[in-house]
């Protein structure tokens, strides 16, 4: 008599299991490349994606972000960062946090130029740290 109950009982932990388990996973890294994308804003030959990703990420996670919105979308070089700091300094690009922003340029093994938007310099970042993301790329 007690296996009926038993059964339902483990179908339906289970089930809830799994619903919890992808609403969790929809929730918080969920994005499509429009979203990201949205009216690409126009500099010279650079188009830069309208917003940030929603989260920071580390370098790799980052590289393969950019990698996979398309045709050519990828992390500004650290000249072309520098260039998108000056134009949200004056206004003429937003969207931008104050937060440091990862570009392509390595340093090293373990280092990658990062962007500060909120002194203005250009620093190192470890690969490893989580820092925002801006996808760029040329047309």
């Amino acid at each position: 008599m007690k296996t009926p109950f038993l059964k339902y009982m483990l179908i339906f932990v289970v089930s809830s299991f799994t619903v919890f388990l992808f609403l969790f996973l929809l929730s918080e890294d969920s994005y499509s490349p429009e979203q990201i994308i949205g009216t690409p804003i126009k500099i010279g030959n650079l188009e830069v994606a309208q917003n940030d990703f929603p989260k920071g990420m580390d370098w790799i996670e980052a590289k393969n972000a950019c990698a996979n919105l398309g045709s050519g979308w990828r992390l500004p070089t650290q000249d072309e960062l520098d260039l998108l700091y000056d134009c949200y300094r004056y206004d003429e690009i937003g969207g931008f946090t104050d937060s440091r922003y990862w570009t392509s340029n390595r340093d090293d093994t373990y280092y990658i130029w990062v962007k500060d938007f909120v002194s203005g310099r250009n620093t190192f970042g470890s690969i490893s740290y989580d820092e925002s993301v801006r996808a760029v790329r040329t047309f």
